[in-house]
């Protein structure tokens, strides 16, 4: 059935805009002659001109005509600001789940075999090189207070630098400097999303140990994974909406260490431009690949502003820096950078001049190619014991960068007992099913933090609880 014809004028002046033909702040065409080149009445134009200024995309303006005054992430803050007398009545932000709670507390337990824990090790934390970097900080030091909004100008301009090689242009007015990664999450969740939108994320994920989206009113919508990570041609059959946006972790999955090539990448752009879907790209594994360098983040394919980009020190350098950043266009980063501002006044600034001088020094760079050796080494010591001691009640994939293991049990193994009892013996998991809105036969296994000996005997200990049942 042929649409109608202000629904043909609709989809025109969408597509202009979404290709880039025509940005915001372009005018349209006069009614007339859109009229004239749709073979119309004016009146036809009018409808389609008022279903898209109730869209939020155009505004008539006296003496301008009609305007477009939307790119896609503007498409995503709400009219009204934050009501914090609404947050209050609703409570605080909602709690973790049991499962998680457990795992964070025994987490600081140095009596436990840690298998799941995502974070370096102390033998890989670089620190004379650290000391040496802080002595440096230190001599030069000034007298400082509150950084610039948007962070440390030296800081941004090193991450600018940074991200040139992976294909990303980023001046330093649009990136913002933010406390790890979980802090980008947050301020995106309440600057730039309203309640009842809904957030697309890969099927399992991270993102369900947490309630950051949730917290804030949003839904969360799992997408299917293959060996490459979300399926595209999925989220665009489940999008239902205008207020949704997609979070995805292409590099290194977390948790199952998928590996997204570059022609999923470049589809998955595609789609999400085509239907109007804003990206948030969390690329914080990015620098920890083992065998090869990974294909180019999302955003160095991104020209039309679709995209938040990721950042972070805390995987590949140290989390008690408190270092991360946002890449993205410069009014959402301002944005974020006054919520950033009302959230805490800026990070540490002697992290960020620590950070900055890791990243400008060339020291950042010296230090991965240890840190990729060294995990390579536990990588595949620890797949070696995987082999040896679950090779027969198990199924994974050799990850190719990242911290984790992805182990599939065998269905007549209650992964809930396996997770209980290793507890109860010193060995702490990460059951696959916090990751996930449905009970799956899998646990997270890292290799990056407890020492190859004590993964090794956690893993036989795995073993013998699985022999006993």
């Amino acid at each position: 059935m042929k649409a109608p014809k202000y629904q043909m004028i609709i989809n025109y002046i969408k597509d202009q805009i979404m290709n880039g033909t025509w940005p915001v702040g372009s005018r349209l065409p006069s009614q007339r002659e859109l009229a004239k080149q749709f073979e119309v009445n004016r009146s036809t134009v009018v409808t389609a001109l008022d279903e898209l200024t109730a869209e939020g995309l155009v505004e008539g303006k006296l003496g301008a005509g009609t305007i477009v005054v939307n790119n896609t992430w503007t498409l995503m803050r709400s009219n009204a600001p934050v009501n914090w007398n609404e947050q209050v009545k609703l409570g605080t932000h909602q709690a973790s789940l049991g499962t998680v709670q457990a795992i964070n507390l025994a987490e600081s337990d140095e009596n436990m075999i840690q298998l799941s824990k995502g974070e370096l090790s102390k033998d890989l934390f670089p620190l004379e090189e650290m000391k040496e970097v802080i002595s440096k900080v230190g001599k030069e030091l000034m007298p400082f207070g509150y950084e610039d909004p948007k962070g440390n100008p030296a800081l941004r301009e090193a991450i600018s630098n940074y991200l040139k090689p992976k294909g990303i242009e980023a001046p330093p007015s649009s990136i913002l400097v933010v406390s790890g990664a979980l802090q980008a999450l947050h301020l995106i969740s309440i600057g730039l999303l309203q309640r009842e939108s809904t957030v697309f994320l890969e099927n399992p994920s991270y993102i369900y140990s947490l309630s950051t989206f949730q917290s804030a009113g949003m839904k969360l919508q799992g997408i299917p994974m293959d060996q490459e990570g979300i399926v595209p041609n999925l989220i665009q059959a489940s999008r239902d909406h205008r207020k949704s946006v997609l979070y995805c972790h292409p590099t290194f999955h977390n948790p199952t260490g998928a590996l997204m090539g570059d022609a999923r990448r470049q589809e998955l752009i595609q789609v999400a431009e085509k239907v109007q879907l804003p990206i948030i790209e969390d690329d914080v594994y990015g620098d920890l690949w083992l065998d090869s360098p990974p294909p180019p983040p999302i955003k160095s394919y991104d020209k039309h502003g679709n995209v938040l980009y990721i950042g972070s020190l805390s995987k590949s350098l140290n989390p008690g820096l408190r270092i991360g950043w946002i890449a993205g266009p410069q009014g959402v980063i301002d944005r974020l950078a006054d919520l950033k501002m009302q959230t805490d006044y800026g990070s540490s600034s002697l992290s960020q001049k620590v950070a900055a001088e890791w990243l400008s020094s060339g020291k950042y760079d010296r230090h991965l190619i240890n840190v990729r050796k060294q995990l390579r080494e536990r990588r595949d010591a620890v797949l070696a014991a995987v082999a040896t001691h679950l090779g027969r009640y198990a199924d994974w994939e050799a990850p190719k960068g990242g911290f984790f293991i992805w182990i599939k049990m065998n269905p007549e193994i209650s992964l809930a007992d396996l997770y209980r009892k290793a507890f109860a013996k010193g060995v702490l998991i990460n059951p696959g099913r916090i990751y996930a809105t449905q009970k799956l036969q899998h646990f997270r296994l890292s290799f990056a933090n407890a020492p190859v000996a004590d993964i090794v005997k956690g893993i036989a200990i795995l073993e013998s609880i699985i022999e006993d049942c």
